[in-house]
């Protein structure tokens, strides 16, 4: 299975494609202008039968299940079959520059930037061994946040985090803005009391844009457990990301740093801490 390839009116000598528009398309949405267009697009690549009439009802719904069942993401990857139309599933109508591609911080944050910087060469770093949860680097991560690494088994992608913004900070002789802490919830729960600017599941997916490199993606996983990294570029729905504690497959419980590309923007239950603002 293949994505889409543009044909008709986005085609290579057509004009662009048309932007996401910002709101997850769905049954009973107000939207004629967008809902026309995808109408248009479903029957364009065979989806159908369909009424182009810009009102999404159980006809576009079927139209948009029959698509996703048929053509897959911008990396080859099943769509879910939901009969929404949301970045992913707008990327694959319309192509990936549809939807908004976001590879560097805001202008205007040298700590962002650096902090990237790190974070990118930290990449490759390894438990030792395997499934410790410790290390001679790792153990710099845990202690960074306060904690002694011989005193417990402590998961360490939030102080992976930190210690990449403290080191940041540190060498730009700057404060550093990212709570000090060893927990993803609290993390979270004290950026909220303190005002960073939090950025919903929900708002994510509607506006794309709102996330940035730099941002702080924020899974949970129970009352007390869960997991962050960091944002390093954004494109057609889906995050590039540096996630300590983890491995190929995301695991909140993994063996080293690694780079992580198809994390779709959907799947962060939790929320964005934007340091950006």
């Amino acid at each position: 299975m293949n994505p889409p390839q543009p044909v008709g009116p986005v085609g290579p000598l057509g004009p662009p494609p048309p932007s996401y528009p910002g709101q997850l398309l769905k049954k009973g949405i107000h939207n004629k202008p967008m809902v026309t267009l995808l109408q248009q697009r479903l029957l364009q690549l065979g989806c159908g039968p369909l009424e182009v009439d810009g009102d999404f009802g159980k006809q576009t719904e079927a139209a948009v299940r029959q698509f996703q069942m048929r053509f897959a993401d911008q990396d080859g990857l099943p769509l879910k079959i939901d009969g929404e139309v949301g970045s992913l599933t707008w990327a694959a109508l319309f192509g990936q520059q549809s939807v908004s591609q976001t590879l560097t911080p805001q202008p205007g944050h040298p700590l962002l930037v650096r902090m990237l910087q790190l974070a990118a060469a930290e990449v490759g770093v390894l438990e030792e061994p395997p499934g410790s949860n410790r290390g001679a680097r790792v153990d710099q991560y845990i202690t960074r946040t306060g904690l002694n690494p011989n005193a417990g088994n402590f998961a360490w992608c939030m102080c992976f985090v930190y210690w990449c913004f403290d080191e940041a900070a540190k060498q730009l002789k700057v404060a550093n803005p990212c709570i000090k802490t060893a927990g993803v919830r609290d993390h979270w729960t004290k950026a909220k009391k303190k005002g960073i600017r939090t950025i919903t599941p929900d708002q994510a997916v509607q506006e794309p844009a709102l996330v940035r490199p730099g941002q702080l993606f924020c899974l949970y996983h129970s009352a007390t457990t869960g997991h962050i990294g960091i944002v390093e570029s954004v494109i057609g729905g889906k995050l590039t990301t540096i996630e300590g504690n983890t491995n190929t497959g995301g695991s909140r419980e993994g063996i080293g740093v690694f780079r992580r590309t198809l994390r779709p923007i959907s799947s962060v239950n939790l929320g964005f801490i934007d340091y950006n603002a």
